[in-house]
C-alpha cells in the first residue's frame, strides 16, 4: 500500500480533516488517509458561502460506494468559498486530497482554537507512523 500523505505546512484533526491557513482564511478538506478508507467518493455534501462553522461540529457529509461520513470543522469560522467543482467530481476528493478536492474556505472567528490542532508530526504518529 502507498504511504499515506501528509504534508508538512497543514494542521490536522484526529477526525481526519486538514486545514490550511493563510492570514484570517482557511482551506479545509479530508485526509488523505480519510479518503483511502472511505474508498470511491460519490458525492460531496458542503454548506452555503455565508454559513457559520463551529470547531468540532459537522459541516457537511462525504459519501462513498459502500459509506457515508460526517465532515467536522477544525476550526470555527464563516464560509467564503466552497469547491463547487466537487459536486461534479467528487472523484477529486480520492485523487487529489490537498489539491483539487479541497472543500470549503473560511474566514476564522476563532484563530486560538488553530492551537487544538495537530501538526503533520502528531498526525503521521496517529496514523501509525506509516
Amino acid at each position: 500500500m502507498a504511504k499515506t500523505q501528509v504534508p508538512a505546512e497543514l494542521l490536522y484533526t484526529a477526525d481526519h480533516e486538514w486545514l490550511r491557513q493563510d492570514g484570517d482564511t482557511a482551506t479545509v478538506g479530508i485526509t488523505d488517509f480519510a479518503q483511502s478508507e472511505l474508498g470511491d467518493i460519490v458525492f460531496v455534501e458542503l454548506p452555503a458561502v455565508g454559513s457559520v462553522m463551529q470547531q468540532g461540529q459537522t459541516f457537511g457529509t462525504v459519501e462513498a460506494v459502500k459509506t457515508v461520513a460526517d465532515l467536522l470543522a477544525p476550526a470555527s469560522g464563516q464560509v467564503v468559498e466552497v469547491n463547487t467543482d466537487l459536486a461534479d467530481h467528487a472523484e477529486q476528493v480520492n485523487q487529489d486530497p490537498y489539491g483539487s478536492g479541497w472543500m470549503v474556505r473560511i474566514r476564522l472567528t476563532a484563530a486560538n482554537e488553530l492551537a487544538a490542532l495537530q501538526s503533520a508530526e502528531a498526525y503521521a504518529a496517529l496514523l501509525g507512523g506509516d
